[in-house]
């Protein structure tokens, strides 16, 4: 099966999730968001496949979110913004060949292994 990660090496959870990967004999194509962002078509994608909006994904505990006042943003701002900064993205999403799942929690990635 062919995967990919959005990875952060400096995320438990991310750490978790590649590892959980590998548990099952998959080893991912992973991707560093933060050194390659994401193009806003690219997490537009991300975010349709899961199912989720950008508020969904968003990372509510980070700092940026609340220096740029996103808590009541539209969707349309709130892309623009974790596209120009993509710490703000939660992370990590995963992709196979079932799937894509964003992997909060790490159980989720299980639906689509």
């Amino acid at each position: 099966m062919k995967a990919t990660i959005y990875h952060n090496p400096r995320c438990s959870t991310s750490r978790k999730a590649l590892e959980k990967l590998r548990d099952a004999g998959i080893e991912p194509t992973i991707v560093k968001y933060l050194d390659k962002p994401y193009t806003r078509p690219q997490l537009e994608a991300l975010l349709t496949d899961a199912g989720l909006s950008a508020q969904q994904a968003a990372r509510k505990r980070e700092a940026l979110y609340k220096e740029l006042d996103l808590a009541d943003a539209s969707e349309d701002t709130l892309l623009d913004e974790m596209v120009a900064h993509p710490v703000l993205v939660e992370r990590p999403f995963v992709v196979t060949d079932k799937g894509t799942r964003l992997g909060r929690p790490i159980d989720l990635l299980d639906e689509i292994l």
